[in-house]
């Protein structure tokens, strides 16, 4: 990138994770053009710097790098495919960077449909890290695409993520972030399971993460989390149970047709079935915790 002109940027979704993620480009003096299917979400970006397109295709017009994060497959198509989509611009020489978390097959599926369209072409960037990872540029981003696309985009991900990391083929960030929410969502119904019994046995949970620091039993989610826990800290939210459970659900999904045994992903899912039932689509992910004590706890 040395000695070359910066490639103008947009950002689609600016959700808990879009807008920081969007901000550290404005930041480090990145052109960025913005687009939230939510109006109102918008005014943080522009008051940063950010430039507001009236739709997708008005982000993509203004953009060689369209990067985006979203809820879901559903919204990820309706981006880029309804009235005012990505589809409607001209998209030959450019890139769309999905962080989105959703179903490879959709992924291939939609990519191939856009780049059917227009021309446009298609990288799936999950991410991990949560809210703070996105506000301080620590993420780790997990890729699939063509390696000369995942160069050309790897100079301004780095302004956003600490690990960039070329996985394979299109698909291929999506099935590596299945991995890491097997990961993830089992850790986080492990530890609340572990942080229940020292409340219930009368132990000062709080001091779990450092009693075992240095331990095998030690991790960034155990210093992390079980203090949420512990103190009921939500806000603001490191992430949703439904969008855990989503993740989950993809996880059994895809292990059902690979023939893939699950069997702690298939309780951790359940668990988080649990919360949302119990506490609503709002429940913060780490809530999880409370599933094991008094409905007020």
């Amino acid at each position: 990138m040395a000695g070359e002109p910066a490639e103008t940027l947009g950002y689609i979704g600016l959700g808990l994770m879009g807008l920081p993620m969007a901000k550290r480009l404005l930041a480090a003096g990145h052109c960025v053009t913005v687009w939230n299917r939510s109006p109102q979400k918008l005014a943080e970006a522009v008051a940063a710097g950010a430039r507001a397109a009236p739709g997708p295709s008005g982000v993509a017009a203004a953009s060689e790098i369209i990067f985006m994060c979203l809820t879901d497959a559903a919204a990820v198509e309706q981006v880029a495919f309804d009235s005012g989509g990505l589809a409607e611009a001209a998209g030959t020489g450019r890139i769309v960077v999905d962080f989105s978390s959703i179903h490879p097959e959709a992924t291939q599926d939609i990519a191939a449909r856009l780049h059917a369209a227009n021309g446009m072409a298609w990288i799936d960037a999950p991410v991990s890290g949560g809210t703070k990872g996105a506000a301080e540029g620590t993420l780790a981003v997990m890729a699939g695409g063509v390696a000369e696309d995942i160069a050309r985009v790897a100079p301004y991900v780095g302004v956003m993520a600490r690990n960039f990391t070329h996985m394979g083929p299109l698909g291929a960030g999506q099935t590596t972030k299945l991995c890491n929410q097997i990961i993830a969502g089992c850790t986080m119904a492990v530890l609340a399971e572990a942080a229940r019994l020292a409340v219930n046995a009368g132990i000062d949970a709080e001091r779990l993460p450092v009693a075992l620091k240095g331990g095998f039993a030690d991790s960034i989610p155990l210093q992390l989390f079980v203090p949420r826990m512990v103190k009921a800290i939500h806000d603001p939210p490191l992430g949703h149970g439904v969008t855990m459970l989503k993740d989950l659900d993809t996880v059994l999904d895809v292990a059902r047709k690979s023939k893939t045994p699950v069997p702690m992903t298939g309780l951790a899912a359940q668990l988080f079935r649990m919360l949302q039932a119990s506490r609503g689509d709002d429940a913060e992910a780490l809530e999880i915790y409370k599933l094991g004590g008094p409905i007020s706890a």
